[in-house]
């Protein structure tokens, strides 16, 4: 009897990247798991046509229901429903126990938006469907970033650097993921030198200290001046690094390991994991997508099942 996991994905929005990355990756995703793919006939067999192939007999499908004219590359409406129910039908299967985990192929905010969605992402219709306070975790086994806050305009940031929400951060950071140490960056630059250049880094430190008093261990590290966070001397100390907002910690991490990097969603009661990648609408149905992040989402979700203790990364 087989014991493979059972995996569903969501398919993206389908006027970008995600159909030609299920398809190129199949033969081997399914040799690691049992792939549920969130698509019905139709909307397959269109992308695989303009692709100039076919979907394989066992490509497993759970349909979702809806049809509309794919146009790669286009910011559309009905893409972008398509994606969100996708993904609707992924979190329910978790939810309902038929499957073990969830990856989610890339969707585009705008197209959501377009479609009357109310979520920015993936991410922030997570934490409302499943009522948990989920953690934007990106990266690779080399290097881990996790976001304080996520998708919302820089002007607001300093507003969330709070002693108690930046805590609250740490602690459910460690709950998630055992490892150590992890840094935790400052907001300002260098750090704030002092209060020279800003006064956050006093409730960062204030956090950093109270998370590690209620845990028993020094755990967190800062706050960490930011601009030497990612240079080679400090990856070889942190694995882990806590930034402040989205650009600070995924802007460095893309640029060391944007191929392999995938996105976990922490602290939820499903497994879900993502390419850490957008629909790269200006190469769609050419036949050029990478298919590693999609592999290495993969990989993470399954692992996330099978660990015994409390090391889920």
């Amino acid at each position: 009897m087989s014991t493979l996991k059972r995996i569903a994905i969501s398919v993206g929005d389908l006027n970008g990247v995600g159909f030609e990355i299920l398809l190129k990756a199949h033969d081997y995703i399914k040799t690691l798991c049992h792939p549920l793919y969130c698509i019905n006939y139709t909307m397959a067999h269109q992308a695989a046509m303009l692709l100039g192939t076919q979907f394989p007999n066992d490509f497993n499908m759970v349909k979702v229901s809806g049809e509309f004219t794919i146009n790669p590359g286009t910011v559309c409406a009905l893409s972008g429903k398509y994606s969100y129910d996708s993904f609707i039908q992924a979190v329910e299967l978790a939810k309902t126990k038929h499957v073990d985990a969830i990856t989610t192929l890339p969707i585009h905010k705008e197209a959501w938006m377009k479609a009357g969605i109310d979520y920015v992402g993936h991410t922030d219709a997570l934490r409302d469907l499943l009522h948990s306070d989920a953690i934007m975790m990106l990266g690779c086994e080399e290097l881990y970033v996790a976001l304080l806050t996520e998708h919302i305009p820089l002007r607001e940031v300093p507003q969330h650097i709070t002693t108690d929400e930046v805590y609250n951060f740490l602690i459910r950071l460690h709950q998630s993921i055992k490892r150590r140490p992890i840094a935790v960056l400052g907001l300002n630059p260098h750090a704030g030198d002092h209060g020279v250049l800003g006064s956050e880094e006093r409730f960062i430190e204030e956090a950093i200290e109270k998370a590690n008093a209620h845990i028993g261990k020094s755990i967190f590290e800062g706050p960490i001046v930011p601009d030497v966070a990612f240079t080679p001397r400090s990856r070889e100390h942190y694995k882990t690094i806590a930034a402040m907002y989205h650009d600070q910690g995924l802007a460095p991490l893309k640029a060391l390991y944007f191929d392999e990097g995938i996105n976990v969603s922490l602290g939820l009661p499903i497994i879900r994991t993502s390419v850490d990648h957008g629909t790269a609408f200006d190469i769609a149905y050419q036949n050029k997508a990478l298919i590693l992040s999609y592999i290495n989402a993969i990989k993470a979700a399954i692992s996330f099942t099978v660990k015994e203790d409390e090391d889920v990364i």
